[in-house]
Protein backbone atom coordinates (compact mmCIF):
# COMPACT_ATOMS: atom_id res chain seq x y z
CA UNK A 1 0.00 0.00 0.00
CA UNK A 2 1.14 3.69 -0.72
CA UNK A 3 2.30 5.99 2.00
CA UNK A 4 -0.67 7.97 0.98
CA UNK A 5 -3.13 5.52 0.86
CA UNK A 6 -2.20 4.42 4.07
CA UNK A 7 -2.59 7.90 5.74
CA UNK A 8 -5.59 8.30 4.09
CA UNK A 9 -6.74 4.61 5.66
CA UNK A 10 -5.36 5.98 8.45
CA UNK A 11 -7.68 8.54 9.11
CA UNK A 12 -10.41 7.06 7.81
CA UNK A 13 -10.53 4.19 10.44
CA UNK A 14 -10.04 6.31 13.68
CA UNK A 15 -13.09 8.58 12.32
CA UNK A 16 -15.16 5.11 11.71
CA UNK A 17 -14.54 3.31 14.99
CA UNK A 18 -15.75 6.63 16.60
CA UNK A 19 -18.47 6.74 14.36
CA UNK A 20 -19.13 2.82 14.59
CA UNK A 21 -18.84 2.96 18.44
CA UNK A 22 -21.56 5.91 18.97
CA UNK A 23 -24.01 3.86 16.78
CA UNK A 24 -23.16 1.01 18.65
CA UNK A 25 -23.98 2.47 21.97
CA UNK A 26 -27.17 4.07 20.78
CA UNK A 27 -28.42 0.67 19.31
CA UNK A 28 -28.51 2.21 15.74
CA UNK A 29 -26.06 0.40 13.20
CA UNK A 30 -29.51 -0.14 10.89
CA UNK A 31 -29.43 3.67 11.04
CA UNK A 32 -25.80 3.89 10.21
CA UNK A 33 -25.98 1.43 7.61
CA UNK A 34 -28.94 3.07 5.12
CA UNK A 35 -26.45 6.40 6.10
CA UNK A 36 -23.26 5.09 4.58
CA UNK A 37 -25.22 3.32 1.64
CA UNK A 38 -26.92 7.16 0.74
CA UNK A 39 -23.43 8.16 1.23
CA UNK A 40 -21.72 5.57 -1.19
CA UNK A 41 -24.56 5.96 -3.40
CA UNK A 42 -24.17 10.06 -3.49
CA UNK A 43 -20.23 9.90 -3.78
CA UNK A 44 -20.95 7.01 -6.63
CA UNK A 45 -23.39 9.22 -8.77
CA UNK A 46 -22.28 12.89 -8.18
CA UNK A 47 -19.03 14.65 -9.46
CA UNK A 48 -19.92 17.46 -7.85
CA UNK A 49 -19.69 15.68 -4.81
CA UNK A 50 -16.57 13.96 -5.07
CA UNK A 51 -15.20 17.09 -6.35
CA UNK A 52 -16.11 18.57 -3.11
CA UNK A 53 -14.38 16.23 -1.14
CA UNK A 54 -11.46 16.61 -2.68
CA UNK A 55 -11.21 20.16 -3.33
CA UNK A 56 -8.35 22.09 -2.32
CA UNK A 57 -9.62 25.38 -3.20
CA UNK A 58 -12.81 25.33 -1.46
CA UNK A 59 -12.54 26.59 1.99
CA UNK A 60 -13.02 24.85 5.47
CA UNK A 61 -16.18 26.87 5.68
CA UNK A 62 -17.91 26.33 2.79
CA UNK A 63 -16.76 23.16 2.23
CA UNK A 64 -18.23 22.63 5.93
CA UNK A 65 -21.19 24.62 5.04
CA UNK A 66 -22.12 22.82 1.62
CA UNK A 67 -21.29 19.12 3.34
CA UNK A 68 -23.70 19.73 6.61
CA UNK A 69 -26.71 21.22 3.83
CA UNK A 70 -26.16 17.91 1.43
CA UNK A 71 -25.88 15.78 4.62
CA UNK A 72 -29.14 17.67 6.13
CA UNK A 73 -30.66 17.10 2.61
CA UNK A 74 -29.99 13.63 2.58
CA UNK A 75 -31.00 13.23 6.33
CA UNK A 76 -28.43 11.80 6.86
CA UNK A 77 -27.76 10.55 11.16
CA UNK A 78 -27.01 13.21 13.31
CA UNK A 79 -23.64 11.38 13.99
CA UNK A 80 -22.86 11.17 10.22
CA UNK A 81 -23.83 14.65 9.55
CA UNK A 82 -21.50 15.94 12.62
CA UNK A 83 -18.48 14.05 11.89
CA UNK A 84 -18.99 15.15 8.19
CA UNK A 85 -19.02 18.59 9.80
CA UNK A 86 -15.81 17.69 11.67
CA UNK A 87 -14.19 16.32 8.67
CA UNK A 88 -14.30 19.45 6.90
CA UNK A 89 -13.29 21.41 9.56
CA UNK A 90 -10.09 19.33 9.75
CA UNK A 91 -9.51 19.04 5.80
CA UNK A 92 -9.96 15.40 6.24
CA UNK A 93 -13.38 14.99 3.55
CA UNK A 94 -11.26 13.53 1.02
CA UNK A 95 -10.41 10.00 2.76
CA UNK A 96 -14.72 9.97 3.05
CA UNK A 97 -14.51 7.06 0.32
CA UNK A 98 -12.33 5.41 2.66
CA UNK A 99 -14.30 5.76 5.48
CA UNK A 100 -17.45 4.26 3.83
CA UNK A 101 -15.34 1.13 2.77
CA UNK A 102 -14.54 0.93 6.64
CA UNK A 103 -17.82 1.34 8.05
CA UNK A 104 -19.17 -1.15 5.73
CA UNK A 105 -16.30 -3.92 6.67
CA UNK A 106 -16.74 -2.61 10.39
CA UNK A 107 -20.74 -3.49 9.99
CA UNK A 108 -20.46 -6.55 8.52
CA UNK A 109 -17.36 -7.73 11.22
CA UNK A 110 -20.73 -7.13 13.67
CA UNK A 111 -23.32 -9.19 11.48
CA UNK A 112 -20.16 -12.16 11.04
CA UNK A 113 -20.25 -11.47 7.71
CA UNK A 114 -17.32 -11.25 5.51
CA UNK A 115 -16.92 -10.21 1.38
CA UNK A 116 -14.62 -12.36 -1.04
CA UNK A 117 -14.04 -10.28 -3.70
CA UNK A 118 -14.23 -13.25 -6.84
CA UNK A 119 -13.01 -12.50 -10.37
CA UNK A 120 -13.68 -14.78 -12.91
CA UNK A 121 -13.20 -15.02 -16.64
CA UNK A 122 -17.11 -15.49 -17.83
CA UNK A 123 -20.22 -14.59 -15.44
CA UNK A 124 -20.67 -17.23 -12.89
CA UNK A 125 -23.95 -18.19 -12.73
CA UNK A 126 -26.73 -17.71 -9.82
CA UNK A 127 -25.85 -21.86 -8.97
CA UNK A 128 -22.16 -21.82 -9.03
CA UNK A 129 -22.59 -17.84 -6.36
CA UNK A 130 -24.42 -20.34 -4.39
CA UNK A 131 -22.02 -23.22 -4.44
CA UNK A 132 -18.64 -20.69 -4.03
CA UNK A 133 -20.75 -19.01 -1.07
CA UNK A 134 -21.16 -22.11 0.68
CA UNK A 135 -17.70 -23.58 0.30
CA UNK A 136 -16.40 -20.10 1.21
CA UNK A 137 -19.00 -20.14 4.06
CA UNK A 138 -17.64 -23.31 4.93
CA UNK A 139 -13.38 -22.69 4.96
CA UNK A 140 -13.95 -19.08 6.72
CA UNK A 141 -16.39 -19.88 9.43
CA UNK A 142 -18.90 -16.98 8.55
CA UNK A 143 -21.02 -15.79 6.26
CA UNK A 144 -19.85 -15.02 3.12
CA UNK A 145 -21.25 -11.80 0.60
CA UNK A 146 -19.50 -12.86 -2.76
CA UNK A 147 -18.80 -9.47 -4.91
CA UNK A 148 -18.40 -11.00 -8.25
CA UNK A 149 -16.19 -8.84 -11.10
CA UNK A 150 -15.66 -10.72 -14.71
CA UNK A 151 -12.24 -10.35 -16.18
CA UNK A 152 -11.71 -11.83 -19.56
CA UNK A 153 -7.77 -11.57 -19.01
CA UNK A 154 -7.93 -14.51 -16.76
CA UNK A 155 -8.63 -16.98 -19.37
CA UNK A 156 -10.43 -19.66 -17.10
CA UNK A 157 -10.53 -20.05 -13.52
CA UNK A 158 -10.99 -18.19 -10.31
CA UNK A 159 -9.34 -15.34 -8.69
CA UNK A 160 -11.04 -15.51 -5.15
CA UNK A 161 -9.69 -12.84 -2.26
CA UNK A 162 -11.00 -13.27 1.13
CA UNK A 163 -9.52 -10.92 3.31
CA UNK A 164 -5.91 -11.22 3.61
CA UNK A 165 -6.42 -14.43 1.72
CA UNK A 166 -5.74 -14.70 -2.45
CA UNK A 167 -6.70 -18.14 -4.25
CA UNK A 168 -5.44 -17.69 -7.56
CA UNK A 169 -6.48 -20.47 -9.92
CA UNK A 170 -6.46 -19.01 -12.97
CA UNK A 171 -5.23 -20.00 -16.31
CA UNK A 172 -3.25 -17.27 -16.70
CA UNK A 173 -1.51 -17.63 -13.13
CA UNK A 174 -0.73 -20.86 -14.23
CA UNK A 175 0.59 -19.92 -17.54
CA UNK A 176 2.93 -17.52 -16.32
CA UNK A 177 4.11 -19.93 -13.60
CA UNK A 178 4.93 -22.01 -16.68
CA UNK A 179 6.44 -19.33 -18.45
CA UNK A 180 8.78 -18.68 -15.23
CA UNK A 181 9.48 -22.63 -14.94
CA UNK A 182 10.53 -22.40 -18.68
CA UNK A 183 12.75 -19.20 -18.48
CA UNK A 184 14.76 -21.16 -15.26
CA UNK A 185 15.33 -24.20 -17.81
CA UNK A 186 16.67 -22.42 -20.91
Amino acid sequence: MSEPASISTGIAERYAAAIFQIAKENKDLAGLETGINDLAAALGESAELRDLIASPLISRTDQEGAITAIAEKMGLHAILRNTLGLMAQKRRLFVLPQLVQVLRDMLAEERGEVTADVASAKALTKTQLDKLSKTLSERVGKSVTINAIVDESLIGGLVVKVGSQMIDSSIRSKLNSLQNAMKEVG
